[in-house]
């Protein structure tokens, strides 16, 4: 009975320990406000005021959550059939290299090196709903 409830208590742990990876994957800590600064390079192409008609890329109100080439913008093939939904992680890697992340995609941007402007412009587009 004691080898059983070990056996079960070891189970437990190792369940645990083996979702913590996916628990530690939470939105990365952003501020808005240092967000919208950094979006202002975005906004050349992109809009982000809801009901607002997206420029040469997509309105990007309400983006975090949202399944990706799911609105009335004319995306790329790439795109359109991209089967992931817009989760910060999602957009991190996106941000990071766009071309990566959804090969064949419209948008020419390079993406962001940096993490932390990564995190802000994330943390700026969820408060845009």
């Amino acid at each position: 009975m004691l080898k059983h409830f070990m056996t079960l208590c070891a189970g437990a742990a190792f369940a645990v320990v083996a979702a913590t990876p996916a628990l530690l994957e939470a939105a990365p800590a952003g501020n808005p406000n240092k967000g919208a600064q950094v979006f202002a390079r975005c906004a050349i192409c992109h809009s982000n005021e809801p009901g607002k008609k997206g420029g040469v890329g997509p309105n990007l109100a309400g983006v975090v959550g949202r399944k990706a080439g799911s609105t009335t913008f004319i995306y790329s093939p790439a795109m359109k059939n991209a089967t992931f939904v817009w989760t910060p992680q999602a957009l991190d890697a996106f941000l990071t290299k766009p071309s990566a992340k959804v090969p064949g995609t419209k948008m020419a941007f390079p993406g962001l090196s940096n993490a932390s402007d990564r995190a802000d412009v994330i943390a700026y587009l969820a408060s845009k709903k």
